[in-house]
C-alpha cells in the first residue's frame, strides 16, 4: 500500500480584487538559469495535540489563507509562461507515523517525497505553485513548492505591513549589465531546446537513492566552534581577518567534515574540494533592491582549498578563511556569479560539496499558522552526493543542517567527523 494517499486536488483561486501585473513578467538573467533546474520543494511536519484544530478546519484556514495571501502575491500563482489564475492544492492521508518522520536523525525519503506535491519542471508552462496538506494520524505535513513565508503570515491573521515589506514582482529593479540580453543569452545556453527545460546530467542524480540526514547545532556548540576557529587560526599563523560569521563557521565545519569522508576521485591530496554556495546580493546590487523584490537576487560562490588542507589540524581556520574570502570577492562583484551552472562550477561537480539556504533562514518562525512552529521542516529536493542545506534551527538561536549522500559509509564518515570537530563523541 502507498504510504501516502491522495484524497482531493482542488484550485484556489487568486481573488477578483488583486492586483495582477498588465504585461508578462520577464526573468531576468539572475532567474533565468533557476528555469532548468528542479523547484524548490519543502514539506513542514506538525503534531496535532489536543487542542489543535479538526483537520477540516485546519484545510479550510489554509485555502483562505491562500488565497488572500494571493491577492498580493498573485503572479506566484501563475505559470512560467503564461497568467494562470489558480494555484494547485492537494488533499492528501498517510498512514505512516509522524513521529518517526519527526524525530528520526535519518530521513525515511519513500513517505517525504510523497508529502509534497509533484511539479513537472522538464516543459514549459509549468505551474510556480503547489501546495499539498497531508493528514496523519496524529499529525499533519504541508509541503510546498514555493516560499511559504508571506502564506503563513496570512494565515496567523497578519496584514502584510507586519509580516514583511510590500512585495514587488518589478524586474527593471534589477539592474545588471546587458539586462534582457544577458537572460536571453542565459536561456541559450542552458535551455536551447525550449519549451523543453532539461535538467543538466551534471546538477541532477537519482535522489531516492540518497541517504539523508539532519544534524542540529545548538547556540553554545556554535560559540564553541567560533571559538576553536579563532585559536587554530592563531595557533597555525593563520589568523582571520575578522571572527568568523555563523555562517563562516557552520560552512567551515560542513566542508572540512566532507572533504574528510570521501575519498579523492584520483587518490591525489593536492586535489581541490570546492565549496559551493549562494549568497543573496539584493542590498549589494547598484542600485540596491528592496527587501520585498519576489525574485532570485543571487550570486553564486566558489571557494577552493586542497584536500590535504582541509585534513590537516589548521582546517577549519583554513576553511572559514577560504569562506570570508569568497564572500570578500562577492561584495566586490556581486553580478560575478549570475551564472552558477557554467563550467568551472559543473566540472567540478564529482567532488563538490553545494551549500543551498542559509544560516539565518528562519523557516520554523515564518511556518506558524496558528497553530505553533512546526516539529520539523526539512527540503525535499536534495539533487547532489554532498548537498548540505541550512536554516536557523527551531529554537531561533542553532542552526539545522541537512545532508544529503549517496553512499552510507560515507555518511556515516561524515557524521563521525562532524561530531569529533565539535568535540561531541560519534
Amino acid at each position: 500500500m502507498s504510504p501516502v494517499r491522495i484524497i482531493e486536488s482542488s484550485h484556489v483561486a487568486v481573488p477578483a480584487t488583486a492586483a495582477l501585473p498588465q504585461e508578462p513578467i520577464k526573468l531576468t538573467a539572475m532567474e533565468a538559469v533557476w528555469v532548468v533546474l528542479p523547484v524548490l520543494q519543502h514539506v513542514l511536519l506538525y503534531d496535532l495535540g489536543a487542542d489543535m484544530p479538526r483537520f477540516d478546519a485546519i484545510l479550510q484556514s489554509l485555502r483562505s489563507s491562500l488565497a488572500e495571501t494571493l491577492r498580493s502575491f498573485a503572479p506566484l500563482a501563475g505559470k512560467l509562461v503564461h497568467l494562470e489564475a489558480t494555484g494547485d492544492f492537494v488533499v492528501a492521508e498517510s498512514d505512516a507515523d509522524i513521529g518517526r518522520l519527526v524525530e528520526d536523525e535519518e530521513h525515511d525519503l519513500r513517505v517525504l517525497e510523497r508529502l509534497v506535491p509533484v511539479v513537472d519542471m522538464s516543459r514549459l508552462p509549468t505551474a510556480l505553485l503547489a501546495v499539498q496538506a497531508t493528514r496523519f494520524d496524529g499529525g499533519l505535513a504541508v509541503g510546498i513548492t514555493v516560499h511559504h513565508a508571506a502564506w503563513a503570515a496570512a494565515c496567523r491573521g497578519e496584514t502584510p505591513s507586519m509580516a514583511a515589506a510590500a512585495p514587488s514582482f518589478d524586474r527593471s529593479l534589477v539592474k545588471l549589465p546587458n539586462g534582457e540580453e544577458l537572460a536571453r543569452s542565459v536561456l541559450r545556453d542552458l535551455a536551447p531546446n525550449l519549451p523543453l527545460a532539461t535538467t543538466p546530467p551534471s546538477v541532477v542524480e537519482d535522489r531516492t537513492r540518497f541517504t539523508r540526514r539532519t544534524f542540529t547545532l545548538d547556540s553554545p556548540g556554535i560559540q564553541r566552534l567560533k571559538q576553536q576557529i579563532l585559536h587554530l587560526g592563531e595557533s597555525h599563523g593563520l589568523p582571520l581577518s575578522r571572527p568568523p560569521s555563523v555562517f563562516a563557521a557552520v560552512m567551515a565545519l560542513v566542508w572540512t567534515s566532507f572533504a574528510r569522508c570521501k575519498p579523492s576521485p584520483s587518490d591525489n591530496d593536492n586535489d581541490d574540494v570546492p565549496l559551493f554556495f549562494f549568497a543573496d546580493v539584493r542590498d549589494r546590487l547598484d542600485p540596491p533592491v528592496s527587501l520585498g523584490y519576489i525574485g532570485a537576487c543571487l550570486t553564486a560562490c566558489l571557494a577552493k582549498l586542497p584536500r590535504r588542507e582541509l585534513h590537516s589540524e589548521r582546517a577549519l581556520a583554513a576553511a572559514a578563511a577560504a569562506v570570508q574570502d569568497e564572500v570578500r570577492k562577492m561584495k566586490e562583484d556581486p553580478v560575478a556569479g549570475h551564472n552558477f551552472l557554467r563550467p568551472e562550477v559543473t566540472d567540478f561537480m564529482d567532488r563538490l560539496m553545494l551549500v543551498s539556504g542559509s544560516s539565518g533562514f528562519r523557516a520554523y518562525e515564518v511556518a506558524d499558522f496558528g497553530w505553533g512552529k512546526p516539529r520539523r521542516t526539512e527540503p525535499i529536493r536534495m539533487n547532489h552526493d554532498g548537498q548540505v542545506a541550512l536554516m536557523r534551527a527551531r529554537d531561533g538561536s542553532g542552526v539545522q543542517v541537512s545532508v544529503s549522500m549517496l553512499q552510507p559509509v560515507h555518511m556515516d564518515e561524515f557524521k563521525s567527523h562532524f561530531h569529533k570537530l565539535l568535540g561531541y563523541s560519534s
